[in-house]
């Protein structure tokens, strides 16, 4: 005998598969990264946000309505987004000390 999901659940289970053809990217927003960091320390992850900047030191970070933010690098590759919405894909560490960051493979301009 066959066994069918409802369509709902099948649904749900697509979503939580990922939304991505790489099998090690995560989709995670900027608050699940600020909130728990520690749970992706070490990941590679895609996430999206408005990029800001601070002259003194410089620094670049991307951050959502609620300013949960994640410093951005290299600063080179992001500068040139600067005031932008943007998908950013990289590889996110967390510590303590240094706190949030993401080293970015990839950075893609958003349509808002």
């Amino acid at each position: 005998m066959m066994y069918r999901l409802p369509i709902p659940l099948m649904v749900l289970l697509l979503w939580l598969g990922g939304c991505s053809d790489e099998p090690d990217l995560a989709e995670v927003p900027l608050p699940v990264l600020a909130n728990e960091p520690s749970a992706h320390d070490g990941s590679r992850v895609a996430t999206q946000g408005v990029v800001r900047h601070f002259e003194e030191p410089l620094h670049y970070w991307i951050e959502d309505e609620d300013l949960h933010r994640v410093e951005i690098f290299p600063h080179d590759t992001i500068a040139s987004h600067l005031g932008e919405r943007v998908r950013v894909v990289g590889h996110f560490a967390f510590s303590p000390e240094e706190g949030r960051s993401l080293t970015i493979d990839s950075v893609e301009a958003l349509d808002d």
